[in-house]
């Protein structure tokens, strides 16, 4: 049940416009056997004028405009056959139009209406009920009820209970909605609120009459015999008491809240549409549901997920018992109205462990939803074999439950627990039914994240174990490196580097991107980073390297083609390919529609040196041209692929443009510089795609002898085309 608003007592709900229109309170008073006024409500003060310590210990009928003999100090039943026009009495009801005297001085004539109750010592007293008439001078014909009777007319549905919970006064509204004759006794709490959820009002009635804290806004629904007709009402409960705070009597005014009831709740669930599942990430899913349950639903919300969706760290069924039982479920979310969740023995991330028998076991092996509407913490119930979860759900007031299972395709996930503590209102039939919709929305998006969280999971594995354990450039560079994966959607990428030693103490730089997303861009990753390895083994300058992958490529999606297999796709790449020569200086390029390097002299300038791009990796008849660079010592030749520099919002050359910025004032050292640019590209936007950086820092070969074998590849492979033939040049 959603937290009620406000409704004040008197107020009738206008179902045409949602508004409310303010109708006056109930003029109500009580008065024992002798006369005497015990308690004065502020609906007579506002009819009367008179306030409740003016009246309150004195004789009623000194409100009488006129007191007749007999009533200074005597019985009420003088008082009520005074007035001018008796309509009926039994031993129980009175009824009757007399004239009293407003605080001003005016006289009003209103209808008197008395009820017998019998108070907490067992003494009769009489609950009075004045309306006013709209007319003085229109009299009505004895025996038929009062033509403005405010309360009778009303839409509003107005009763009055004694000590015991026994209705003893209706109003003609809601004896039609229960289905009452009009002079027939209401009698039994069970008759008079028959229709009505009694297992969700009767507790609030009687805390109300218990504490005198007035409750107002509770929500409850009505449904008609048979079934046909549903309504919900928001409720208004105030007590009436002596003076010394006995109770006496019991009020109640309901108002018909059907059209708004459920406007909000069909608005909680368009929230959850929005709200939750707005990422692939079981924790932030998790704690969205928690958050938008808050205080909306209830006063407490977790949601604790099984090992169908693993979390991290050690399984649960292999974690040892507790004092507080199994640990069956890690938690996920937590949300409560408290500041610093009092409520909550288990932080987000910890297991959670619930005793043999208990209700979320139940929840989480039958896959059927529980409902608790007054929880139970006494020797006999499930808690008593986990006192240290009873001492907190009494220390925090906790007082109704409901566990819901998330299930999703099939496979039980969890289990959502709502709970109320401030809310005086336990949980009904509907707040399950509104609990168990949410649950279904959140289930299907948690299980998404779920099969998104291990398949990346899978991917990031295949490609660790497919990508270098380390670099070194020997004698001929100094290597630092960077490697990201994308935390986007369509899981991991096809991002390698690599740095291989060649003959004569030279080293190829290779940076390479594939195509595509997931497990099958990882593993197409693994095939080219080896088949670069094998064709750097024949000594090929960059431009044949590139044409020879370019020819491997071509094969395999040609093998992917044939197949009819749809879950093989189709192998594209981008790929930048450069060799250094540390006897000579110079540095060859080539690259396959990649990105191209950038190159940092050691006096700060950064450049672009004019590499032809050449086609992407893929149908075998491409063209690529190698480039020769002269370079000083100590210059920087930096790889990387597109995720660094491109964004959504931003194109290449602008990325370009902020890289050759941020290598500007880049540390000398290259970890730290590796670190700093991606940091500052990354300060705009998230990268939106994996991120490979490769920089290397060029040294000299003193006397000219072999340095070492250094290889260094760069390999990125797209859907393109391709005109046959290699070329090389000197730049």
């Amino acid at each position: 049940m959603m937290r009620p608003a406000d409704v004040t007592p008197g107020a009738e709900q206008d179902a045409s416009s949602g508004g409310v229109r303010a109708l006056p309170a109930p003029a109500v008073a009580v008065i024992d056997g002798d006369g005497t006024v015990l308690a004065w409500a502020d609906g007579a003060r506002q009819l009367l004028g008179h306030r409740a310590e003016d009246v309150v210990g004195r004789p009623a009928a000194r409100l009488l405009a006129s007191p007749p003999e007999g009533t200074e100090g005597g019985s009420c039943l003088p008082l009520l056959a005074h007035g001018p026009e008796r309509t009926g009495e039994n031993e129980h009801r009175r009824r009757a139009v007399v004239d009293v005297r407003h605080r001003d001085g005016r006289t009003l004539r209103v209808e008197l209406e008395a009820s017998a109750l019998t108070d907490a010592d067992g003494e009769r007293c009489w609950l009075l009920v004045a309306t006013d008439m709209p007319d003085s001078g229109e009299r009505r014909r004895a025996g038929e009820p009062a033509a403005g009777a405010l309360l009778d007319r009303s839409p509003l549905l107005v009763a009055v209970w004694d000590s015991q919970l026994r209705c003893i006064w209706l109003n003609q509204a809601s004896r039609r909605r229960v289905g009452l004759p009009p002079d027939a006794r209401p009698g039994l709490l069970r008759r008079a609120l028959q229709g009505f959820d009694l297992a969700a009002v009767e507790p609030v009635m009687r805390r109300v009459l218990a504490s005198g804290e007035p409750v107002t806004g509770h929500e409850a629904r009505w449904v008609s015999p048979g079934g046909r007709r549903e309504a919900v009402f928001s409720s208004a409960f105030i007590r009436l008491g002596r003076a010394d705070g006995t109770p006496l009597a019991l009020c109640t005014v309901s108002t018909d809240i059907t059209q708004r009831w459920t406007r909000e709740r069909l608005a909680l669930m368009s929230r959850a549409a929005r709200h939750v599942g707005t990422t692939l990430d079981v924790m932030t899913t998790a704690q969205e549901l928690t958050d938008l349950a808050v205080p909306s639903l209830a006063d407490y919300t977790t949601v604790d997920l099984a090992d169908s969706v693993p979390l991290g760290g050690e399984p649960l069924e292999r974690m040892p018992p507790g004092d507080s039982g199994i640990p069956v479920f890690r938690r996920a979310g937590l949300a409560s109205i408290h500041r610093g969740m009092p409520e909550s023995a288990f932080d987000r991330g910890e297991p959670v462990l619930v005793p043999p028998g208990s209700p979320f076991l139940y929840v989480l092996h039958h896959r059927e939803s529980y409902l608790e509407r007054v929880m139970e913490t006494g020797s006999g119930t499930w808690l008593a074999r986990d006192p240290s979860r009873a001492r907190i759900i009494r220390e925090t007031g906790m007082h109704s439950v409901m566990m819901v299972p998330l299930m999703a395709r099939g496979t039980i996930l969890g289990i959502a627990v709502f709970v109320r503590t401030e809310n005086i209102a336990p949980f009904s039939r509907d707040d399950l039914h509104l609990a168990e919709e949410l649950a279904v929305h959140a289930s299907l998006s948690l299980d998404n994240a779920r099969r998104y969280t291990r398949e990346r999971a899978a991917a990031l594995a295949l490609q660790r174990s497919l990508l270098p354990c380390s670099l070194s450039g020997g004698n001929a560079v100094e290597l630092g490196w960077r490697y990201l994966p994308s935390d986007r959607h369509e899981g991991v990428g096809g991002d390698w580097l690599d740095a291989i030693h060649l003959p004569g103490g030279r080293i190829a730089l290779v940076v390479g991107d594939v195509v595509g997303h997931g497990v099958n861009a990882a593993a197409t990753m693994g095939r080219l980073r080896t088949a670069v390895l094998t064709l750097a083994a024949l000594d090929q300058p960059p431009a044949e390297l590139l044409a020879h992958l370019d020819d491997v490529v071509a094969h395999l999606s040609e093998e992917a083609a044939g197949s009819g297999d749809p879950a093989l796709p189709s192998v594209g790449a981008t790929c930048v390919y450069a060799v250094y020569d540390p006897a000579t200086r110079v540095c060859s390029f080539a690259r396959a529609g990649h990105p191209p390097p950038l190159l940092v002299y050691p006096d700060g300038r950064v450049i672009t040196p004019d590499i032809p791009a050449g086609t992407p990796i893929d149908l075998g008849f491409g063209s690529f041209e190698s480039v020769d660079r002269e370079l000083p010592e100590g210059s920087l030749i930096v790889l990387f692929t597109d995720g660094l520099i491109e964004t959504r919002n931003t194109d290449i050359d602008a990325g370009l443009d902020r890289l050759a910025a941020a290598l500007g004032r880049a540390p000398s050292e290259l970890d730290d510089l590796c670190s700093q640019v991606i940091a500052e590209m990354a300060a705009t936007a998230k990268p939106e795609d994996d991120i490979a950086l490769l920089v290397a820092r060029t040294r000299v070969e003193p006397h000219g002898g072999p340095v070492g074998d250094v290889h260094v590849s760069f390999c990125s492979v797209k859907p393109g085309w391709r005109s046959p033939g290699c070329v090389r040049r000197l730049a």
